[in-house]
């Protein structure tokens, strides 16, 4: 039993791999992978190309693509080069001269769009040998023109232009074929009447007589030349002479003017420096005049200004002080007016009594300037009594500077302060008894 159905997974393997083959095969067939040197033509569906031409194929270079397959059917066509021998007998040039030209040409399949589909729906199919021929047999219907409008010495001499000339002709219908033209070299050029040998002779001869005369004017030439030369030379000689005796005198002036020149610019230095110094001098001494400004500013200006600014600060704080003082005074003044008025007369008494020490102060202070030493009492009653008359006459004189005194008051102030005072004796009096 085990080997049954070890034998039946092995025949599911080897069928497992060989569809895995099988379909590797299958899209390996159906996978078209083209080189650069060959055109993949994948014929059986139709395409619109840019040109607006529907057509049943689509091409590939260089690349990979998918066939449908039973509908697409893959075709190839080579890209190389395929070289050619070009020639021609007897073809009439200008002049009915024939010649015989043989060159050679490379022509291949052209891979440029619109070119490689007029290349694919003329050559597929065919081989290179007959795509070969096809080229070969429209180069020489091309060259046999191109001989037509030229003569045997342009085709013979200037071949180059020949193939150019033969390149422009055939470039035409080489595309129309869908072929492009590589390389188209003219090799040999001859004839069989010996046209071309006549002209060779003919223009060997010219070129050795014009070799000859030519020679012959060229010694002529020469002496001429060799003649003109020593003459030339001797005049030269001459010139140089002069030129030579002429510079010389020329540099003794030069010498001298720049002799000139420099004294001059030597003066004008000599000038120029002593100017500079002068003006550095000017500078230097306008530098320490500002320096000196600078330093009085700093040392005078400035503080005097600092201090000016202080004593307005000072200034203006004793001015506000006093303002604020004053301020403070009024008040106190309003509110012991206000108090007095409201005391009435006994209001006017105590006004009086505050301001009588201000008053006493203010007449004492008439007298700080007065300094008294000692007193000298004199006796006027000659001495006589037991104690003399100086000393009582002078206490005697003290009652009346007191009255003397509170009569200036009053008159002064309109207040009699004696008058207050008994006043003021008679109600604390009066107080007391009543107590």
């Amino acid at each position: 039993m085990f080997e049954m159905a070890w034998v039946v997974s092995l025949l599911i393997g080897v069928l497992a791999a060989i569809a895995l083959l099988i379909l590797i095969l299958i899209v390996k067939s159906l996978i078209i992978i083209c080189p650069p040197n060959r055109v993949a033509v994948i014929s059986g569906r139709k395409r619109e190309l840019s040109d607006g031409r529907e057509v049943g194929y689509r091409l590939l270079q260089g690349g990979r693509t998918i066939r449908i397959p039973i509908i697409e059917r893959v075709q190839w066509m080579d890209l190389n080069t395929i070289p050619l021998e070009v020639a021609v007998t007897n073809a009439y040039s200008r002049g009915t001269i024939p010649l015989n030209v043989a060159g050679i040409a490379n022509v291949k399949v052209s891979s440029r769009p619109g070119l490689l589909e007029n290349a694919a729906e003329r050559f597929l199919g065919r081989t290179t040998t007959q795509i070969g021929q096809i080229a070969k047999e429209t180069l020489e219907a091309n060259l046999r023109g191109v001989l037509a409008i030229l003569s045997p010495e342009e085709v013979n001499e200037d071949r180059l232009k020949f193939s150019h000339q033969l390149i422009d002709e055939a470039d035409d219908d080489i595309k129309t074929l869908g072929l492009e033209l590589d390389v188209l070299k003219i090799q040999n050029v001859t004839d069989d009447v010996g046209y071309l040998t006549s002209v060779g002779r003919q223009l060997t001869a010219k070129v050795i007589r014009d070799a000859r005369v030519a020679e012959a004017e060229r010694r002529a030439e020469a002496e001429q030349a060799e003649a003109a030369a020593r003459q030339v030379g001797q005049i030269a000689g001459i010139e140089a002479d002069k030129a030579i005796v002429v510079e010389q005198n020329g540099l003794r002036v030069r010498t001298a003017e720049l002799e000139a020149v420099s004294n001059a610019r030597e003066e004008e230095a000599l000038v120029a420096g002593d100017v500079a110094k002068v003006v550095a001098s000017q500078e230097l001494e306008g530098q320490r005049i500002e320096l000196e400004k600078r330093r009085v500013e700093a040392a005078v200006v400035v503080p005097a200004r600092a201090d000016l600014e202080a004593r307005q600060l000072e200034a203006r704080a004793e001015a506000a002080t006093i303002i604020e003082d004053g301020k403070a005074q009024v008040e106190v003044f309003r509110l012991l007016t206000d108090q007095y008025q409201a005391a009435g007369a006994d209001g006017h008494h105590v006004l009086v009594l505050n301001m009588l020490p201000d008053l006493i102060d203010k007449i004492v202070a008439t007298l700080d300037g007065v300094s008294i030493d000692r007193v000298a009492v004199v006796d006027t009653n000659g001495g006589r009594g037991r104690d003399g008359g100086g000393i009582p006459g002078l206490v005697s004189q003290l009652p009346a500077s007191l009255v003397a005194l509170t009569e200036q008051i009053e008159a002064a102030t309109g207040v009699d302060i004696l008058d207050s005072l008994r006043r003021s004796t008679g109600a604390s009096s009066d107080e007391e008894e009543s107590g």
